[in-house]
């Protein structure tokens, strides 16, 4: 970790002369810069999440055995469904024969069979029957669309990219989910903004004077941060400066019951496209609790994003301590989130009224965590970033779905290639 860096040139930033040199004054200019390099987006919100990563599209609860569940990706709608062996499928949702969706459709064993005329597909998306199908007669359809699919963590995960990528694509790696010593709370939320607020809203702690009712006065020192082409890291010092607090804060933070404050060291971290922070109390070297999120894009035009999260809290010492704290945390970490997600929906609406981007940003943190948020994106389509989609439906997949799946009886062929994954609706807290 190094000290706080505004040595990195940049289209719109001064240069240090040397690492963790200060620079004299920062001023206010848009974040909708000339781009870096030929084809970069220089407007973050106008920039879509690359699919090739493994993405959170439903708790494994809500996918419950011999059902359907109606999941999207960015505008790809997607079925999982859970069969009689119990493992859970992703197909693109809509029948090769008319379109309509299969998530309407019924589980029977393994298969998944249209409500409409009963074509049953495979996990894999090839066609295994057509009921009325008669010998001669014009060659079906090959199938649909599956999607690499795994389940950890009480998640499904998708991958909607090139499926050729899947195997070697890095999988969030969470030891303390299953640790006896640790339990781990999951948040499931519509959140209506580009998923680039998000990143920005966590990462960016000098936001505290928006949680002045739940976490009292809090005086955040940023005490270095690292950045490289994939991931933002930020380490800032949390100082109590008085003010009332909630009380489900005080037990997050393992301050007992005399509830005595304390700095904490909070660790934010954007890997891309996950984020992760971790607490720390002074003085200790272990986390009293971390927070695992991922914000996957629902709408083709991806101002819509469903946050995905594992907070994972240390237990004290004495028995069932956290049993009976739970509920005041669960409220707590409420509260927070429902002031961040008006903060970062009013930011989308801006966006929305003013057709670009016009912030004004000054912190470099977050300067840099953009460049990797855009770098590692990809270019939504003009109809996507426009907002012109006919009639308010859903823009088409980057990916298309002519030719995918496999002829079940009628044509062997190979698997049906895989796509993107899903996200469901507005969701409850787990």
């Amino acid at each position: 970790m190094t000290e706080a860096r505004h040595d990195r040139p940049g289209p719109d930033r001064p240069s240090a002369s040397r690492p963790g040199a200060s620079v004299p004054h920062l001023p206010h200019h848009s974040d909708s810069r000339p781009a870096a390099r030929p084809g970069t987006v220089s407007d973050l919100r106008r920039v879509g999440i690359s699919p090739d990563h493994w993405y959170p599209v439903a708790t494994s609860r809500k996918v419950r055995r011999n059902r359907t569940f109606a999941a999207v990706f960015a505008g790809e709608r997607i079925v999982l469904y859970r069969g009689r062996s119990g493992v859970v499928h992703a197909l693109e949702d809509r029948c090769a024969h008319r379109q309509v969706p299969l998530s309407m459709g019924v589980v029977e064993g393994d298969i998944l069979r249209c409500c409409y005329h009963a074509w049953a597909y495979r996990g894999d998306g090839r066609i295994s029957q057509i009921p009325y199908l008669p010998k001669g007669c014009e060659r079906p359809p090959r199938g649909v669309r599956s999607y690499p699919v795994r389940e950890a963590y009480g998640l499904v995960f998708v991958f909607p990219g090139d499926p050729a990528l899947a195997e070697e694509a890095p999988f969030p790696f969470l030891p303390e989910y299953h640790s006896a010593t640790h339990r781990t709370m999951t948040f499931s939320r519509t959140v209506r903004c580009h998923y680039s607020f998000m990143h920005e809203n966590l990462l960016d702690m000098n936001h505290q004077f928006l949680h002045r009712s739940v976490l009292g006065r809090i005086r955040p020192e940023l005490l270095g941060y690292d950045a490289g082409p994939r991931h933002v890291e930020a380490r800032y010092l949390f100082v109590p400066a008085g003010g009332r607090k909630d009380r489900g804060a005080g037990l997050l933070s393992a301050e007992g019951i005399g509830g005595q404050d304390r700095p904490d060291v909070i660790t934010i971290r954007t890997e891309y496209p996950y984020q992760t922070l971790r607490d720390v109390p002074e003085g200790s070297d272990l986390p009293v609790f971390s927070l695992w999120a991922a914000y996957v894009p629902k709408d083709a035009e991806q101002r819509v994003n469903h946050a995905y999260g594992l907070l994972t809290i240390a237990k004290p010492s004495v028995p069932g301590a956290l049993h009976l704290a739970w509920p005041l945390i669960r409220r707590f970490t409420e509260r927070v989130f429902a002031q961040d997600r008006m903060a970062v929906e009013a930011e989308q609406r801006a966006w929305d009224e003013q057709g670009e981007d016009h912030n004004h940003e000054v912190f470099p943190l977050i300067l840099d965590l953009r460049d990797v948020l855009r770098d590692n994106g990809v270019p939504l389509r003009p109809e996507q970033a426009s907002g012109c989609t006919p009639c308010g439906m859903a823009a088409p997949s980057h990916h298309s779905a002519a030719g995918a799946g496999a002829a079940g009886a009628t044509d062997p062929a190979g698997p049906a290639p895989s796509a993107g994954p899903a996200v469901e609706g507005v969701g409850r807290p787990e």
